[in-house]
């Protein structure tokens, strides 16, 4: 391996440390620990990323949330439009950005770097200077570095529109001597010496973008490299001696298929900025792979290839780059697993985001991660108690772990806000209190996010339905919560034969979104006949969900783009498969995963169909022929990559479908994955080409990230909880239909079927 020259050797060589003996993986199911120190790492993390702009690319080649631009005769070198990433030299571990120019007179050219585009993350930067390190293999003078601009919008350099504005471009040598060959300089620029340069006042906080651009145009051709480029005050008096971090303690690590877990615990109380992680192969020097940031506790090393051997030792790190000692040491082997076993491996790493990602204080699931540490999503945690379920069942923690939790969200949900019963699509996980991420209106109950809430609920209520005091106790609160959502509230009025999306004690049903099929949202119609204290008659269920009106027409056309199903029966054939319910070519993915975590869809009929498993099935199928047919040429896609659904997408969060109006080049894993009971083949067939293949960027800690595109060539930042669970939910229901079965042993649930059958040839 090429030496990797970096600041005093502080990254590249681990200090001395006693090894000791590590555990190697035997099996596919390892433990998880008590999430006894939750609290201080999300704290870590909503920190983290108040500083940090850029550490590392988790796209090899070019980094996504970069620009690059040359106006001849000078010259930038680009992939695609955006930066190299050079993984030779670094200072964070395992890349860093490169940035090769050549300046000549009447050309330019401007690099930038703009700031990670994850969904709620956090507004603000917190510092008041821009620190970041640059390497040159040959040494730059002063005077031959680029200039520097700021800029708080997220596309650098273009027409600022309020409140974005950019700075006065100052040569980086003013804030720089010479960069000497061969070794890493730190550059620090104070905000109090920038000045506008845009109509509005520049707000650092606000930072979105650092701009590398032509200064004097020598002629001559220049590499920088750059790392670590982020947001602080100085930290020199603030941070105590290095020898005030510890190292971190009880490193283990597993091996898989492909890739090797490790894990490790620290309390924290020393306050790092994040963990280096230090491989050695073959008895070799510990060198460094990776980072994670203060609060994560475990790091995905992804070999690629089964039989391969690793030693691991995980250090602290503080912000000026101060590390502990190295743990001890850890080792682990991958190996080739079986199907069955890689379905184990593909549901413990996706449970992991609701069991050691959970929110401290509340145990509910984040609306993505990384993200806003304040955001807790009602939905989400539904779904994540489901995977709890399959969590216990499956031995990934025990059946005491899983009663606790169960516990602290009951907890939670009891002291929560709640309208009419139902709570909000977000809140705050410390307090409860609603959050009204999508505006003023949306600052009341959300039926469909307490649908998916209450799915989960009434799974674990029977699941958890033993015969001691304590399982009892959480039988009798999750009954209390189901009794007291007024589902017919929702309703609007007696005669309205829609039941409404949202309510606000402020604005009434002002957002007035009725609730119209074929999408997610069947589960709404389901519970709310189904239940005994606040139930709507079960011809709502033709009248609202199924509804022939024009209104209900409209509306389907409206999101679908097409008449085709607007009646809610369909009937056309698609790649030779018929779709007897369900708008256009069936939406996104996600309507057949949502609604049906806890609901069996082997047992609901209606007028317009004999079975909704069939009828979910042919979505599927005609999600994975049209992916297969790639009418818009988008790179990736395939027989064993598809499953169009809503995800982070470069865009933004999306709901793509096999439609060429939805369909923008992105491919979400959950799609295919939680198709297992419909196209268990396929979807196998998915998951060996997502992690076998693709695996060194798609896997992250909790599993498949969420979504990527590779057209675009981006890979999505985050893994988010609408998509993880559905993963270790559906998985389950196909290897022994678990959660099927405890959602549908609820008496209520089954007396709803039967109210169902007694309207179905009952025609308006």
């Amino acid at each position: 391996m090429p030496s990797r020259p970096t600041k005093s050797h502080a990254i590249a060589e681990s200090r001395p440390g006693r090894p000791v003996s590590g555990s190697v993986a035997r099996n596919c199911v390892l433990p998880f620990v008590a999430a006894a120190l939750l609290i201080h790492g999300a704290l870590a993390q909503s920190d983290y990323y108040r500083h940090v702009i850029f550490d590392n690319s988790l796209n090899a080649g070019a980094y996504w949330y970069s620009t690059g631009r040359a106006v001849a005769p000078s010259g930038l070198e680009q992939r695609d439009g955006h930066l190299p990433v050079e993984e030779r030299f670094f200072l964070t571990p395992p890349n860093a950005l490169r940035i090769a120019w050549q300046s000549e007179p009447g050309g330019g050219w401007d690099a930038e770097i703009h700031i990670v585009d994850f969904r709620y993350r956090f507004p603000e930067l917190k510092g008041g200077n821009l620190f970041f390190w640059c390497y040159s293999a040959d040494g730059i003078a002063a005077r031959d570095l680029p200039e520097i601009v700021l800029s708080t919008s997220g596309e650098g350099l273009q027409v600022a529109q309020f409140p974005a504005s950019f700075t006065v471009a100052e040569p980086l040598g003013k804030f720089t001597s010479d960069i000497p060959a061969g070794r890493w300089t730190r550059v620090k620029i104070p905000f109090d010496d920038l000045e506008t340069a845009s109509i509005y006042p520049f707000h650092p906080e606000h930072l979105r973008s650092v701009i590398f651009k032509q200064g004097r145009a020598d002629a001559a051709r220049h590499a920088l490299i750059v790392d670590e480029v982020r947001v602080d005050d100085d930290r020199d008096s603030q941070t105590g001696p290095a020898h005030a971090l510890r190292a971190p303690l009880r490193v283990t690590a597993t091996g898989y298929d492909r890739h090797i877990l490790v894990r490790w615990e620290d309390d924290e109380t020393d306050a790092p900025a994040r963990y280096v992680i230090l491989r050695s192969r073959e008895g070799g020097p510990f060198e460094p792979i990776g980072i994670e940031p203060a609060g994560v506790h475990r790091y995905s090393d992804f070999p690629g290839k089964p039989n391969a051997k690793a030693t691991y030792k995980v250090a602290a790190e503080d912000w000026e780059y101060r590390r502990s000692e190295p743990s001890e040491s850890a080792s682990a082997q991958t190996r080739e697993l079986s199907d069955n076993e890689l379905l184990t491996m593909l549901q413990q790493a996706a449970f992991a985001y609701y069991w050691d990602g959970a929110e401290p204080h509340s145990g509910m699931a984040y609306e993505n991660i990384p993200g806003d540490e304040r955001i807790v999503a009602t939905g989400a945690s539904g779904m994540g108690i489901c995977a709890l379920i399959v969590g216990v069942d499956r031995g990934f923690i025990t059946r005491a772990q899983g009663l606790e939790r169960m516990e602290k969200i009951l907890d939670f949900l009891e002291k929560a806000q709640r309208y009419h019963g139902a709570w909000s699509h977000y809140m705050d996980g410390a307090t409860g209190k609603t959050l009204p991420v999508f505006g003023m209106l949306d600052d009341g109950g959300d039926l469909v996010e307490t649908s998916f809430l209450m799915q989960g609920l009434l799974a674990a209520r029977q699941y958890f339905n033993g015969a001691s005091d304590r399982e009892r106790r959480v039988f009798a609160r999750i009954t209390h919560l189901w009794e007291t959502v007024e589902w017919d509230w929702y309703r609007e009025n007696a005669k309205s034969d829609y039941l409404y999306w949202h309510w606000s004690p402020r604005w009434s049903f002002e957002i007035h979104h009725p609730l119209i099929g074929f999408n997610e949202t069947m589960i709404v119609y389901l519970l709310a006949i189904a239940s005994p204290t606040h139930g709507v008659p079960a011809g709502m269920y033709y009248s609202g969900w199924a509804s022939q009106e024009t209104e209900a027409q409209h509306y389907r056309e409206g999101w679908s783009g097409t008449t085709d199903g607007n009646r809610y029966a369909n009937g056309h054939t698609y790649y030779g498969i018929k779709l007897d319910v369900g708008e256009g070519t069936g939406g996104p993915l996600f309507f057949t995963h949502y609604s049906f975590l806890g609901f069996d869809p082997h047992q609901l009929r209606d007028r317009y169909t004999a079975s909704y498993f069939e009828n979910n099935r042919n979505i599927a199928l005609i999600n994975r022929a049209y992916c297969m047919a790639d009418p818009m040429h988008y790179k990736g896609y395939g027989p064993d990559a598809w499953g169009l659904t809503a995800s982070d997408t470069p865009g933004g969060y999306e709901p793509s479908a096999p439609d060429e109006r939805d369909d923008h080049g992105t491919i979400t894993l959950t799609g295919a994955l939680a198709s297992f009971p419909y196209t268990p083949e396929a979807s196998m067939r998915a998951l060996k080409h997502y992690y076998r293949d693709l695996g060194g960027e798609l896997w992250g800690i909790y599993g498949p990230r969420d979504a990527y595109n590779p057209t675009a060539g981006w890979v999505s930042p985050i893994h988010m909880g609408l998509n993880q669970a559905p993963i270790v939910v559906m998985v389950e229901n196909y290897r022994t239909g678990l959660v099927w079965r405890n959602f549908m042993a609820n008496p209520e649930i089954q007396e709803m079927l039967k109210k169902l059958d007694a309207v179905r040839g009952n025609r308006r």
